[in-house]
């Protein structure tokens, strides 16, 4: 192969790898799809021109037309020429994507799900990047140059991430591009013609003079210095001695994983985790509450024309010391009631653990835990949440709502008052508050009749995609859209109130939920929720819950009621998770890279090149290279296609030993005997268990706390499947529930058809994106295969600090200097 077409491929390799870091900010894979459908085009067409030995410019204005054609073909808006070819309403919708992909970033939390706009920002990323390396190392020859485009895609997932970012992607991508370095230094040498030592001895092109395999050994040392220095040391990074237990650490060090010294964007972590389409655990908590309050973790009450913003605990006193009871307990009109709950945080990595309202004491949480009391917060500035057990004492408070009514408005120069409501001046805003409050008298009377405000009655919805407005400001749009979600209802009632003159903040947490099993409630990701706090003279911070109750697990206080609550209706309003329900009011259909002897020679003979190229190990180690390349990319496929035949129920086959023909159940079930029912039941969760990896590979919702029964109806109701893949859908699940919970389970002969008929209606409703992904990035194979990786790092960090612990209590540094009788 000409050596420039092989520097061609091998730049194209450097970039994919480079480009692996931003699997980190995306939730799957079909950023990757794209591209590599793009850097693929743009390549080949590369190699294809330079064959003709063309001039250096054409291939390069080849690969920009192709980048141009691959992208229009990739996010058509419908107006091409000849359906491929850009124009002017392609170039509209090119800008339109960016301003969808600005917004996205602007309001996401990582990491983000499949949206428009950010897949074209980073397929534009990718091939711009892929098409200034390949002018780096082939045209310029100056492959050292390369690093710098390929840098600047691993310093997105940094600039984004809270916290530290994985060193396999960089380290992928540095590989990448020392691989394009060793590529270019033997197309040099080549083009000189042989090497031979001083003796005449042939030296193979891969075989590095000493000048060389200096140079590739202080990379390689560069490299690993890099990636394990930060492990190793503590300090702006995650330390060895805080992953594996340090006395004094709690959680993994300051910058790692969310300590305090970052600030969380809770707004944006929030939104990005309601608006994806994983549902996944996050928080167990067992509590002897019958029906427990939200979960917090945190508050926003930084208030600009942009929002609300959440900022970091400064103050407070040690968590693990006694908590001060709260005040307003002794108040007439509150009634107190003391709780215990243990917590298990699952998948949450935050500066502060979660707890109810007014927590009195704190056990299992280290020194480096405070308590702040006027935040309500318990917080760390060294360690973070994630996987943290603890327990806490808190009470419950309830108030009348006649006793709140005597709350008086604070003075003027209270320092409460002067923080918590400070408000921009909105005309919009005072005039709509002038409305909703009028004839109100005492503070609590007028939050009341804000949180009212918030009804169906009065046109409001609730809905995961909000609508833009022209206003040019959030609160405006929201009030006069009538139409959002938690994060709206929260901040837009904590605004009004505070233009009321009352202070108020956003609270952030879980809501209740609905998973419960004996005293314990895990709380998933869809039961991420936000409130307003309201602070009454006295009593203190009180929560309002704005969000319509019937779309969150939570509770209907009697002092904050639901304004959308019929009369009749019982005292507690609960729901389901801080999700549109299908069907429900206000649900939003798309909610969804001097010599001595010996000293190598350079023969002048350059027409011996092409002979050394022959003779070379170049095309058998870039052949097995690719050969690797291909086979990890096809893995995840070929597993998934492996796991999907074994599940075939006409392949699970087993000689009946007939011993006698029971008739049982339903006329056409007929059981012979255990191992024809063990062989039915194994069909059966076969088959189930291939339609749920079909769902998950396909994007579509699966909720791991239903049954059999309720998740095929949810398949047939959400994908809007037809009358023969809704019945096939339903005999899948009927299978699967009489499999688990019946005696009889139902005959296997139908079970293959059914999931053929299933299979064949998902493909056919979702994008081709999402197909393609399907086929070479499974999610179901993916996600098996990351829960196996945590799961064995887990069982690795485990052993090391047991082996640790045995040999600190083997070799005491105490013992071994203070000799018996010399204490």
């Amino acid at each position: 192969m000409n050596q420039r077409r092989h520097v061609t491929l091998v730049a194209a390799g450097a970039t994919l790898l480079a480009v692996l870091p931003l699997s980190t900010v995306f939730a799957t894979w079909s950023w990757l799809v794209d591209a590599v459908l793009v850097v693929a085009a743009i390549t080949g067409v590369a190699l294809l021109v330079r064959s003709f030995r063309a001039p250096a410019w054409v291939p390069t204005a080849a690969m920009v037309t192709t980048y141009l054609v691959v992208l229009t073909w990739i996010f058509r808006s419908g107006h091409e020429l000849a359906g491929l070819l850009p124009s002017s309403a392609t170039i509209s919708h090119f800008n339109s994507l960016l301003v969808s992909a600005g917004e996205d970033m602007r309001n996401l939390g990582i990491p983000v799900e499949d949206r428009q706009g950010l897949l074209f920002l980073s397929t534009l990323g990718i091939g711009g990047v892929a098409i200034v390396v390949d002018i780096f190392a082939v045209v310029l020859r100056r492959p050292a140059l390369a690093g710098l485009p390929m840098l600047a895609i691993y310093s997105v997932p940094v600039a984004v991430h809270q916290d530290s970012v994985s060193f396999v992607p960089f380290a992928a991508g540095a590989a990448g591009f020392l691989w394009l370095l060793v590529t270019d230094n033997v197309d040099r040498i080549r083009r000189f013609g042989r090497r031979f030592t001083g003796d005449g001895r042939d030296v193979d092109l891969w075989e590095p003079s000493p000048l060389a395999a200096a140079g590739r050994r202080l990379a390689l040392v560069g490299v690993v210095l890099a990636i394990v220095l930060p492990v190793i040391l503590p300090g702006s990074n995650t330390g060895l001695l805080d992953k594996f237990g340090a006395a004094g650490g709690g959680g993994n060090g300051p910058g790692g994983g969310n300590g305090t010294g970052s600030s969380v964007d809770m707004f944006a972590m929030l939104s990005g985790q309601l608006n994806t389409n994983r549902t996944f655990d996050m928080v167990k908590v067992q509590t002897n509450e019958p029906s427990p309050y939200y979960l917090k973790f945190g508050v926003a009450d930084e208030l600009t024309p942009a929002g609300f913003r959440n900022r970091t605990p400064t103050g407070g006193q040690s968590a693990n010391a006694g908590l001060p009871p709260p005040t307003a307990a002794a108040l007439s009109g509150v009634t107190a009631h003391a709780y215990k709950a243990q917590v298990q945080v699952l998948s949450l990595t935050m500066p502060s653990v979660p707890v109810y309202q007014q927590p009195t004491r704190t056990d299992k949480l280290d020194s480096s835990w405070l308590y702040d009391r006027p935040d309500g917060l318990v917080y760390s500035r060294r360690g973070n949440s994630d996987k943290k057990r603890y327990g806490f004492d808190y009470v419950r408070l309830d108030y009348n709502p006649e006793a709140l009514r005597t709350a008086r408005q604070l003075p003027a120069d209270d320092p409460v008052q002067r923080r918590y409501t400070s408000v921009p001046k909105v005309a919009e805003v005072e005039k709509k508050l002038a409305t909703i409050i009028a004839g109100k008298t005492t503070p609590y009377d007028k939050v009341r009749a804000i949180h009212s405000s918030f009804s169906a009655a009065n046109g409001f919805q609730y809905s995961l995609q909000t609508k833009s407005g022209t206003s040019g400001s959030a609160i405006v749009d929201f009030l006069d859209n009538k139409q959002g979600f938690c994060e709206q209802y929260s901040a837009a009632m904590a605004w009004l109130v505070r233009a009321a003159g009352i202070p108020a903040r956003v609270a952030f947490g879980f809501s209740r939920g609905t998973n419960k099993s004996g005293t314990t409630w895990t709380l998933t990701n869809r039961n991420l929720h936000a409130w307003t706090e309201v602070y009454f003279d006295r009593y203190g911070w009180v929560p309002f819950d704005a969000t319509p109750a019937a779309f969150v697990a939570g509770v209907d206080s009697a002092w904050a009621p639901d304004p959308n609550r019929r009369a009749g209706d019982p005292g507690a309003t609960t729901g389901v998770d801080d999700v549109p329900r299908p069907g429900a009011p206000g649900a939003s259909g798309s909610a969804a890279a001097g010599a001595g002897p010996h000293e190598d020679r350079l023969g002048q003979d350059s027409s011996a090149a092409s002979t050394a190229g022959s003779g070379s190990k170049l095309p058998a180690v870039g052949l097995g290279g690719l050969a690797v390349l291909v086979g990890l990319l096809l893995a995840p496929a070929l597993w998934r296609g492996r796991l999907r035949r074994r599940r075939r129920p006409e392949r699970m086959t087993r000689p009946p030993r007939v011993v006698a023909a029971v008739a049982a159940g339903p006329p056409d079930l007929v059981v012979t005997d255990d191992g024809e029912v063990d062989l039915a039941r194994a069909r059966a969760h076969a088959a189930w268990d291939e339609l749920v990896d079909t769902m998950v590979d396909h994007r579509l919702p699966v909720d791991a706390a239903a049954t059999p029964r309720t998740l095929s109806e949810r398949l047939v109701t959400g994908s809007v499947l037809a009358e023969r893949p809704a019945a096939a859908a339903r005999l899948l699940g009927q299978a699967e529930e009489r499999a688990r919970y019946a005696r009889t389970p139902l005959p296997g002969d139908d079970l293959a058809a059914s999931l053929r008929t299933v299979r064949a209606a998902i493909i056919e409703r979702v994008s081709w994106r999402t197909r393609m992904g399907a086929i070479m990035l499974p999610a179901s194979v993916i996600d098996r295969w990351r829960t196996a990786v945590s799961e064995w790092s887990d069982r690795v960090a485990d052993i090391a600090t047991r082996r640790r612990d045995a040999v600190a209590r083997v070799v005491n540094l105490r013992r071994l200097l203070i000799r018996p009788g010399h204490q």
